[in-house]
């Protein structure tokens, strides 16, 4: 079901009342777990996210998120477990065990068959047509994927072991995992009883019933199979080995005689050089090494490539940096326990002074949803001013009416064509203008009635400015222009500080600038490493606002400023930044 990128249509935090229903419907669903395991699972105070999404062949289902992970989904009204919630409750569902070389199949979309069973001494777990099932690989119980069973285990059985036997929603790798934190599976043991004994033949189970004997055969010619795969793809073109990346989805250069680790550590030097030259500024330091990796790095990677450190011959972000402080580019220190930073970079390095900035594609500059693919561009926003009831007068002899929309230049036109009309133009100063009965009342205070004879023109025309109603016209690229009442509203960013003593950075009024809040969520998810919610605006009308964990307007800064370039008079708050060096 996740195989493919789904589409977020929603994400907001979980009111009091659907928190408790959850919790009940947990207990009655999960009937295995206790009480207190139904409150850590589903907990009663900390942040606890409802994601509604499309799956890509449209399927609605509903995600409760928690500590950024998902842990539970809704499909047709039935809860489903994630992987992430099976790590912490291994026993939570029946499960059956299979062979590694399967998890990929399960990962691209495809049911288990059965022949890929392995059957423990103990005999399969027993279960009914319907099912809820986890699926582990042999050698750890920390499931990999959640299934329905299509068949019951007498069925199973009396088929010989042979076609479908359960139907898979969810794997480890799949898009709804990659939504976490993306953690690996935890080494369980399995049960001393479930324990295959792998002492014989190609790791097949010992077993000597005839039935055992058939499954086993099953296993040996699906080995033999997948033998003969990588056998064949190792004998393609170049050519054709570029159309087809092979059983780990990675596209390696063929005509590149370098080892995928060579490639992967050349592609993460090509990152880190292209984050310290182009996003990293020295008022960013000190930088969290994690944040440098997560908001900087993955953003540079190319189009097409993945970034990853475990594939490379560093293993891991901090020995890489060693490695980059020991070339003198970069300085890392621990300015809090377990915790590195970047504190010096040398932006005259010979590294970074003569690396190549490349093309940037134009996908990465598009907004994820709402914008459909297309280049962000900024509206044209121009002011305007609406004609009130109680200077209709003024206006009426130039055509105009109450609520009539003019620009500022049309009612300047207005205001000097009424007192060349009216000779009110002072005679000896022509800088001044002398007022009417219709000026009077339409520019004046009541106590400057009586007492203000003349204004200089500035002043006369800034006051009529200033007695209009504020409207405002609105044109996006490729649209009709859009007039409407009221002063421009800005982007409102502000920090609030919650129950925990958490700030959260809150964003608001994002549609008025045809920005859609959850495509926002998400880049700023990305950008920033920390989790984000989409709620109602309060005392705004059908309005979204952003919230995004810690002090984060220094993102949002960039990204509404550099990357949308947006004006920044319609943007208010980037004063409450963090100061460089201060923790957010």
């Amino acid at each position: 079901m996740f195989a493919k990128a789904f589409r977020v249509k929603s994400n907001t935090a979980i009111k009091g009342s659907d928190r408790r229903k959850l919790r009940a419907d947990v207990a009655a669903v999960f009937p295995t777990l206790g009480t207190d395991q139904v409150s850590e699972l589903v907990p009663g105070k900390e942040e606890l996210n409802i994601v509604k999404l499309y799956a890509h062949r449209g399927d609605a289902v509903t995600v409760y998120v928690s500590g950024g992970n998902p842990i539970l989904f809704e499909l047709e009204k039935n809860l489903y477990p994630t992987v992430y919630t099976l790590w912490s409750y291994p026993d939570l569902l029946p499960t059956f065990t299979t062979w590694p070389l399967v998890l990929e199949k399960l990962v691209g979309g495809a049911d288990l068959m059965l022949p890929g069973l392995v059957v423990p001494p103990a005999g399969l777990p027993q279960v009914q047509k319907g099912d809820l099932c986890a699926v582990a690989l042999v050698g750890n119980r920390a499931p990999v994927a959640v299934g329905v069973a299509v068949m019951s285990t007498a069925e199973m059985l009396t088929s010989g072991l042979k076609g479908r036997g359960f139907s898979v929603l969810h794997t480890y790798q799949d898009h709804l995992w990659r939504s976490g934190n993306k953690s690996s599976p935890p080494s369980i043991a399995p049960l001393a009883l479930d324990a295959p004994d792998l002492s014989e033949g190609k790791g097949c189970v010992k077993a000597d019933t005839a039935l055992e004997g058939d499954m086993r055969q099953l296993t040996l010619e699906e080995e033999e199979e997948e033998e003969e795969e990588v056998q064949r793809r190792c004998e393609k073109s170049p050519s054709e080995a570029m159309e087809d990346p092979g059983p780990g989805g990675l596209h390696v250069d063929p005509t590149d005689s370098k080892t995928l680790q060579e490639q992967m550590d050349e592609l993460l030097q090509r990152c880190f050089l292209h984050a310290l030259k182009c996003c990293v500024r020295k008022a960013d330091l000190p930088l969290l090494t994690s944040t440098l990796l997560g908001s900087h790095m993955f953003s540079c990677c190319p189009e097409g490539r993945q970034l990853d450190i475990k594939k490379s011959s560093y293993k891991k972000l901090s020995k890489f940096l060693q490695h980059m402080q020991q070339e003198q580019i970069i300085q890392v220190q621990e300015l809090s326990k377990g915790v590195e930073s970047i504190v010096a970079v040398d932006w005259k390095h010979p590294r970074i002074t003569s690396f190549v900035i490349p093309e940037p594609s134009l996908t990465s500059q598009t907004i994820q949803e709402g914008s459909r693919g297309q280049p962000y561009h900024p509206p044209d926003i121009k002011p305007l001013y609406c004609v009130p009831a109680s200077m209709t007068l003024l206006f009426q002899e130039s055509g105009h009416k109450k609520g009539s929309v003019l620009e500022g230049s049309e009612v300047r036109t207005v205001v000097i064509n009424y007192a060349k009309k009216n000779d009110l133009v002072d005679a000896d100063n022509k800088n001044l203008v002398n007022l009417d009965p219709i000026l009077c009342d339409c520019i004046l205070e009541k106590d400057e009635q009586h007492t203000v004879r003349k204004l200089p023109w500035d002043s006369l025309l800034s006051r009529c400015l200033e007695r209009l109603q504020p409207a405002y016209q609105v044109t996006f690229p490729g649209q009709e222009p859009t007039v409407k009442k009221g002063r421009v509203c800005p982007i409102e960013i502000t920090l609030a500080q919650r129950a925990s003593n958490k700030k959260v950075t809150v964003v608001r009024n994002l549609e008025a600038y045809g920005l859609d809040p959850c495509s926002m969520a998400a880049t700023l998810q990305l950008r920033c490493q920390a989790s984000t919610t989409v709620t109602a605006a309060p005392g705004l009308k059908d309005s979204l606002q952003v919230q995004i964990q810690g002090n984060q307007i220094h993102h949002l800064g960039r990204l509404l400023l550099e990357e949308y370039r947006l004006p920044r008079k319609y943007i208010q708050g980037l004063e409450k930044a963090p100061k460089p060096g201060k923790k957010k």
